[in-house]
């Protein structure tokens, strides 16, 4: 089949697909295209890059960035503003509510004033922050737990049936030559590892909401969309496979289990997810078994030489409690002195996703982001004990998380980073959804019952 007459069957049939969608809800809203969009470059390319524009080379690209990318990001931004304040967003009430994850931005934000490149460092902040918005677009919406739904499906029907496309009919766009030696499928991404990573989230999706809708199985409705996700759940496996990820794939795995498990056994899975990690840390770190795990899972016993990587950036004399400063860790002499100790060997991030916070943040980007994750774990763990539907999903991204920063960095960006945020953040109501003219009585009794409610569903207003 000719690669233009593929494209345009692709087309019409992501059109169909999104129009007659067995899964789609018409009380969400248009304005969920927005993160759509955020999203599939985030897991894609950036504009840019899709068009085969070049700004010079890799490191000034990391530094400088391009015009073309600073618009489209910046109009998103200005979009998901746009549809916040529409919709009252109560930006006070959501920093009360989530003051954690506000203190790790506002720490990254005010990084800029020891950073050595402190415009860079604020353009790639600004451009974080706007994920965060568009994700509060998400958890805003009339309907936030099908908006969650409906968002993280749109994005994997892109990013995986694209990816099949590019890499059957563009091998020019879908394949590259990998710097280690042979040819590697990227698909819509930019290396086989990124690529994964689309699989991961796309598999741990289409599994959830499986099993999330199995006991309605016997409505028609229902088994069709059980059978879309089931073919996307082939399609991600067959990509998933061509990639050789193996930190997604293991993950994938992890997801699974604990999502499966937590439906069922949510009391020990809650405890079993954290106790798991911490028996890699102590058998990886106390014992030194670090490489025979490696090896276990089909990695080399220097996981790739990640080990190498990890020695030379940790020889980079930073300042130990507040790092380089966000996301200006590979900028400017330091990356070329790390490539010159490296041989040859042009990272651009530090495949450990603890390690990258460390070298950017410092210990106390480190503390931060661990308060997080601890009060991201309690809040999932109120949603499993009131039978949340995200509960479970929540958790099995949380879980996978900490296994795949231990050889990628995906802490504070990425797809399964942001889809974790519209898992587990609380957004609170909108002003003018408050009864006002009820009487005291009434209004307690109205109050209650939609705490309730919000509970059951997983959008409750509980605080870190």
């Amino acid at each position: 089949m000719h690669p233009s007459l593929a494209l345009a069957i692709w087309f019409i049939l992501l059109l169909a697909l999104l129009r007659f969608d067995p899964a789609k809800d018409s009380e969400v809203s248009w304005a969920l295209w927005v993160p759509v969009t955020w999203l599939f470059f985030i897991g894609s390319r950036p504009p840019a890059m899709w068009l085969g524009l070049s700004y010079g080379s890799a490191a000034q690209a990391l530094e400088d960035g391009n015009p073309l990318d600073r618009t489209v990001f910046s109009l998103l931004i200005m979009a998901a503003i746009a549809i916040l304040f529409s919709r009252s967003f109560r930006w006070g009430n959501f920093v009360v509510h989530n003051f954690a994850l506000a203190f790790l931005l506002a720490f990254a934000l005010l990084s800029v004033v020891w950073s050595d490149f402190p415009l860079a460092t604020f353009k790639k902040w600004f451009r974080d922050a706007g994920l965060y918005i568009a994700v509060m677009v998400v958890l805003s919406d009339p309907c936030p737990f099908e908006a969650v739904r409906t968002v993280l499906r749109r994005v994997c029907y892109l990013l995986i049936s694209l990816s099949i496309v590019l890499v059957k009919y563009y091998p020019g766009v879908g394949m590259r030559f990998s710097s280690w030696g042979g040819l590697e499928l990227t698909g819509v991404s930019t290396s086989k590892n990124m690529l994964g990573v689309s699989c991961l989230v796309s598999g741990i999706f289409f599994f959830w909401d499986t099993l999330t809708r199995w006991h309605q199985r016997s409505e028609v409705h229902v088994r069709r969309v059980i059978l879309v996700n089931i073919a996307f759940i082939s399609m991600t496996l067959w990509l998933l496979n061509l990639s050789q990820s193996k930190t997604s794939t293991v993950c994938l795995v992890i997801g699974c289990l604990v999502i499966a498990a937590a439906r069922r056994h949510s009391g020990w899975v809650r405890a079993l997810a954290p106790a798991s990690f911490l028996l890699y840390l102590i058998l990886a770190l106390g014992f030194g078994m670090g490489g025979q795990i490696s090896e276990a899972v089909g990695r080399s016993s220097d996981m790739s030489d990640r080990i190498r990587i990890w020695q030379v950036l940790l020889s980079v004399p930073i300042n130990p409690l507040l790092g380089t400063g966000y996301q200006s860790f590979f900028l400017g002499p330091r990356i070329e002195w790390v490539w010159a100790r490296l041989t040859g060997d042009n990272v651009l991030q530090a495949h450990n996703g603890y390690l990258a916070i460390y070298l950017e943040l410092g210990l106390i980007g480190l503390f931060l982001l661990s308060t997080f994750l601890i009060t991201t774990y309690r809040k999932i763990c109120k949603q499993l004990k009131a039978l949340a539907p995200l509960g479970s999903l929540g958790l099995g991204l949380w879980t996978l998380l900490l296994f795949y920063n231990v050889t990628e960095a995906a802490f504070g960006g990425g797809l399964p980073w942001l889809a974790l945020i519209m898992a587990s953040v609380t957004v609170p109501e909108p002003a003018e959804e408050q009864v006002h003219a009820l009487p005291p009585r009434a209004l307690g009794m109205t109050e209650q019952a939609t705490d309730v409610s919000l509970e059951m569903t997983g959008f409750g207003g509980q605080t870190d």
